[in-house]
């Protein structure tokens, strides 16, 4: 008779929780086609009405970018709303904060309202981010502040007025991320686990 038995693997160490997950890197390309295809439906980002507009197009398809890498740790589509909503939402109110300014210090504060919109509306979404959800939001809006300072520092031409900023930012961002996603959402049970039969 064969018996199958499920063993939990031993405690991560201080160095596996710490490491990126590799994959999630990959979400990097996702920023430049969703800026670019919103920019071209929506335009500037020079009014509330536009910046809603770009910000949903924009977060739904960089979400489903995202979905398509963390569905493997068992994201559904909700995630894929909830960044629509969040970046629609988040991008309204942070362009309108700043004036629809595009300097560096403006451009900084709109990604970190933003930012902290997407994180808000994400971890609502996604059951293993609930119970860090203030982590992951403020880390969120941390991170999008960054990646407008790093894409208006490469010279890219942030005056245009894009919903989103650019692959070098995007690069940064989301190995930053994966970091926390790591951290914050578990692997599916048959990666934690060892399958043994006898």
């Amino acid at each position: 008779m064969s018996t199958t038995t499920v063993r939990p693997t031993s405690r991560p160490s201080v160095v596996e929780r710490v490491r990126p997950w590799w994959l999630w890197i990959v979400t990097a390309f996702a920023f430049p086609p969703a800026g670019y295809i919103a920019h071209q439906v929506a335009g500037r980002v020079d009014g509330v009405g536009a910046a809603l507009l770009a910000g949903v197009i924009a977060g739904a398809l960089l979400g489903t970018g995202q979905w398509a890498i963390l569905h493997r740790r068992g994201a559904s589509p909700r995630w894929i709303a909830a960044t629509a909503a969040g970046f629609g939402i988040g991008l309204a109110a942070g362009a309108a904060l700043v004036d629809y300014e595009a300097s560096l210090a403006a451009l900084v504060v709109m990604g970190a309202v933003c930012g902290i919109a997407i994180g808000m509306v994400q971890a609502v979404s996604f059951a293993p981010l609930r119970r860090h959800a203030a982590a992951w939001t403020l880390a969120t809006g941390g991170l999008w502040a960054l990646g407008w300072a790093v894409t208006t520092s490469a010279g890219i031409k942030v005056e245009d007025q894009w919903a989103l900023f650019g692959i070098s930012g995007a690069l940064v961002v989301a190995f930053l991320q994966s970091v926390l996603v790591n951290r914050l959402v578990p692997a599916t049970a048959s990666n934690r686990a060892v399958v043994t039969g006898g």
